[in-house]
């Protein structure tokens, strides 16, 4: 259960650096490096040609669940269908049994006189 609190709670940024259309770097939890042929942009004003960069840095981010506690207020017809059902079969599931009708328990069994095993000296061992 605390494995799975971990993974619904960790966020994570998984950064990827596209040199044309392949992937050259992938990196989890830090700054994808490249492919080192990325253009500077040029230091004077004056240049008006530009080159586009046949590099592509993207970025996914993977936010994890701030709140851990549901808020029970908010749930629909369905939902509250869904927790009625399972509690009432969760609860039917460990009722003990009826007892059967015994119509012969009014009636003693016969009084045993005389042991026949000692009678006919046989034991069981």
């Amino acid at each position: 259960m605390a494995f799975v609190v971990l993974l619904t709670t960790m966020s994570f940024t998984v950064d990827m650096h596209y040199c044309g259309d392949t992937l050259v770097e992938m990196a989890v939890f830090h700054k994808a490096k490249g492919c080192g042929m990325e253009m500077d942009t040029p230091s004077t004003d004056a240049c008006a040609v530009t080159k586009k960069n046949c590099c592509d840095d993207k970025q996914l981010v993977v936010e994890g669940q701030d709140e851990l506690q549901q808020n029970f207020e908010k749930l629909s017809f369905n939902q509250q269908l869904f927790v009625t059902s399972f509690a009432y079969t969760f609860i039917n599931l460990f009722e003990s049994e009826e007892e059967l009708d015994n119509s012969y328990a009014a009636y003693k069994p016969p009084l045993v006189s005389r042991q026949i095993y000692k009678l006919v000296e046989t034991y069981l061992i």
